[in-house]
């Protein structure tokens, strides 16, 4: 096995340790990659070592000059923060929160009275833009309530629109129903009147006997039943005049003459508007 072979199954053991080795092809190539890859690694284990032999003489280095600090503010100041007592650590921690959290340079006084003199000025800006929010959130409250009344009674209103609205186009219906109904009688009674007319032609009846005549007919019928009534009332008041044979007899034929020339005429004129307006059962004039 030549010293390729040998550094190269030395490296894959190192990699892997108790595994077992992966197989590999064994070639010119693939072994001048391993070798390469073994010699790369080396490399850098040297270099991870001499960084590491630099950081631990540096941290030496800085262990030495941080407790030379030490000692040095210990002369100066006095005794170290980490031989103060339990209260005392708590002060002092609670002094280093309050400069951190007031972003002071220093914990003296002159840097702490400015930094609470303009948290208080934030504070009091604060609670103003709170109470700001808050009278507008109220107002937006109270004109969301007005919305949902109003949106409650527009609700009800369209439904009682709509519910009118049905009711007037049931309404519409009907109507156009009865319209219908009536369009068909209507047609129906033409009909009916053109076959009156085409009966009443066909049974000789005269064009002067219109409605319009049928009209005046009636208005001449109700004279004469007048003039019959005051005939009679002429009649009787001759019957209560004082016993005049001659002159009685005389005077009620003469009433009895005007009475019946009435009566004829009057059933003359019934007897014309019974031919003109025949029943409805009767086809034809008798």
């Amino acid at each position: 096995m030549d010293e390729k072979s040998t550094k190269i199954i030395m490296w894959l053991k190192k990699m892997f340790g108790d595994k077992p080795l992966p197989p590999y092809e064994v070639n010119t190539r693939t072994m001048e990659i391993l070798y390469q890859l073994a010699e790369w690694n080396e490399a850098r284990d040297k270099d991870l070592s001499l960084v590491t032999e630099d950081l631990k003489l540096k941290s030496a280095e800085v262990k030495a000059e941080a407790k030379y600090l030490q000692d040095l503010l210990t002369e100066g100041l006095g005794p170290s923060y980490t031989n103060l007592s339990r209260m005392g650590n708590n002060y002092l921690n609670q002094i280093v929160d309050s400069c951190l959290a007031l972003e002071l340079k220093n914990s003296s006084l002159s840097s702490y009275i400015p930094a609470v003199n303009d948290l208080s000025s934030e504070l009091v800006a604060i609670e103003l833009n709170n109470q700001e929010m808050e009278a507008e959130l109220t107002s937006l409250r109270k004109k969301l309530t007005e919305a949902l009344v109003l949106e409650k009674s527009l609700e009800r209103d369209l439904k009682k629109a709509e519910e009118q609205c049905n009711f007037e186009k049931a309404k519409v219906e009907i109507r156009s129903q009865n319209m219908k109904k009536l369009k068909d009688k209507s047609e129906e009674y033409k009909y009916k009147i053109h076959a009156a007319k085409d009966q009443l032609s066909s049974a000789g009846m005269e064009e002067p006997l219109t409605h319009r005549s049928l009209v005046s007919l009636s208005e001449t019928l109700t004279e004469l039943k007048a003039q019959s009534m005051a005939a009679k009332e002429k009649l009787n008041s001759y019957l209560d005049l004082a016993p005049n044979p001659s002159l009685v007899k005389v005077k009620i034929e003469e009433a009895k003459r005007e009475l019946k020339a009435t009566e004829v005429e009057l059933t003359t004129k019934v007897n014309m508007m019974e031919f003109v307006v025949p029943e409805p059962s009767k086809r034809r004039l008798k």
